[in-house]
């Protein structure tokens, strides 16, 4: 695939007019400026066509403008816009009634509709406190749950999310996440890494830092999202939930990213055999309208009238899309995640054999990461050449993002065909190839 000559003159255009009036602190990965897209496909202002391997974050779950999702936002568009959470109205009971449906666990689930992950995770916060009368919290480093305060206090990805911003919420006590690859704790003999994270958290920090009877909740990634995709062993949520249950401690798992079908079940948690008490749901709920949701066992959710709201939660177009997303993952592509998920993942281990700079490739479903490194023995993150990848690959069509250190995530949308994965990968491929011979 030939370089294109990035960004052309109406992208730069259009990004001298950004500069001027919008903040600087977004941080933009490189000059894309879209005009329209279709499944996994989108086009620039210029006219150039690129494959979609971010889904806007994990976002465009069903693909770029899907005509059953546009349909049902025109349809409801066309009845009312706005109403606000003082009234009712049929699409936010119907999604409520879905997410009781196909919440991750067997109790009746109760939801609170948000604009955002980051909303979803503040509802779990509070939740959590005011159900359970305790006022503290264990996190994991490597996590990302958002950028206001409380989910920013849980933030431990990048050390700019707090550069600035203190003092954070109080209460909040990190613990090593369970990387695989990257283990910082000592297991003992013939211990599943993820056990041996949950022996730390319970004999160092609840037997010598933190009484476990102050603890309301342990937040979560199921798989880590801007961590680095990184994907617990088997032991660790077995033995997680155990400890929450010993001392009536609410495991909060934070679906943000890994939910609504990207791993080829409905919740990341699902694959790992726990069920939790609340789970913060947002990103692919609703094709790209902005939503999210808080969803938790009815007998959690104890707080009282007016305790706590917000003007567009059940916004009518928003619970609109995400029923017609919804409908769509549960009908196809879920089960299109799981087949071209692992499609993808066998061609990227053929991929990882022929360079040297790929330490590690790991994935469920559609969310996939690939992590690069200065050689395989040492395992030192390659951050230089991770992100001259992915330049490369979106100056020859093919948009991606990083995450972690040195790990480039793989999450198109749940629609992504194989022909589309193979046309991905060999631009993807060649990428690789230019910047290791770069960097040589």
């Amino acid at each position: 695939m030939q370089s294109m000559n990035l960004p052309g003159p109406k992208a730069r255009a259009l990004i001298e007019r950004d500069l001027a009036v919008i903040s600087p602190s977004y941080p933009r990965a490189y000059p894309f400026v879209m005009d329209h897209g279709y499944g996994s496909e989108v086009w620039d202002v210029d006219g150039n066509r690129f494959l979609d391997f971010a889904a806007g974050i994990a976002v465009v779950s069903t693909g770029h403008s899907h005509p059953e999702v546009v349909r049902a936002i025109q349809q409801q568009a066309e009845k009312f816009i706005h109403i606000s959470s003082d009234f009712y109205h049929d699409s936010w009971v119907r999604l409520g009634e879905k997410f009781d449906k196909i919440a991750p666990f067997e109790e009746s689930a109760i939801s609170f509709m948000t604009n955002s992950g980051t909303e979803s995770v503040e509802a779990a916060l509070k939740l959590a406190r005011i159900h359970t009368k305790r006022s503290q919290f264990i996190g994991f480093l490597g996590g990302f749950h958002g950028r206001t305060y409380g989910s920013l206090s849980f933030t431990a990805s990048k050390p700019i999310y707090h550069d600035g911003f203190y003092p954070l919420m109080n209460g909040v006590v990190h613990v090593p996440f369970p990387d695989p690859y990257r283990p910082v704790l000592q297991p003992l003999q013939e211990e599943d890494y993820g056990k041996t994270v949950v022996r730390y958290l319970e004999d160092q920090i609840l037997g010598k830092l933190l009484p476990a009877e102050q603890v309301a909740g342990i937040l979560v990634e199921p798989i880590q999202g801007e961590g680095g995709y990184v994907i617990p062993p088997a032991g660790f949520f077995p033995a997680l939930r155990d400890l929450c249950d010993r001392h009536g401690i609410l495991l909060i798992a934070d679906e943000v990213q890994s939910g609504m079908g990207r791993t080829g079940k409905w919740w990341a948690i699902e694959h790992f055999g726990v069920e939790p008490d609340i789970i913060c749901v947002g990103k692919g709920i609703a094709s790209g309208v902005p939503l999210g949701a808080m969803v938790a066992r009815k007998s959690v959710v104890t707080w009282p009238k007016g305790s706590h709201g917000n003007t567009y939660g059940g916004n009518p177009i928003a619970c609109s899309a995400a029923l017609a997303s919804i409908g769509l993952i549960e009908d196809q592509y879920m089960q299109n995640a799981t087949a071209v998920g692992e499609y993808a993942l066998d061609a990227l281990e053929e991929i990882k054999v022929r360079h040297h700079s790929i330490g590690d490739v790991r994935g469920i479903g559609l969310m996939i990461g690939v992590e690069f490194v200065e050689d395989k023995g040492s395992r030192i993150p390659a951050h230089s050449l991770q992100e001259r990848v992915v330049d490369l690959a979106f100056e020859r069509g093919l948009l991606m993002l990083g995450c972690g250190r040195s790990t480039i995530r793989i999450s198109p949308p749940l629609s992504v065909s194989r022909e589309e994965i193979d046309e991905g990968l060999k631009i993807f491929e060649q990428a690789i190839t230019l910047a290791e011979n770069e960097a040589a």
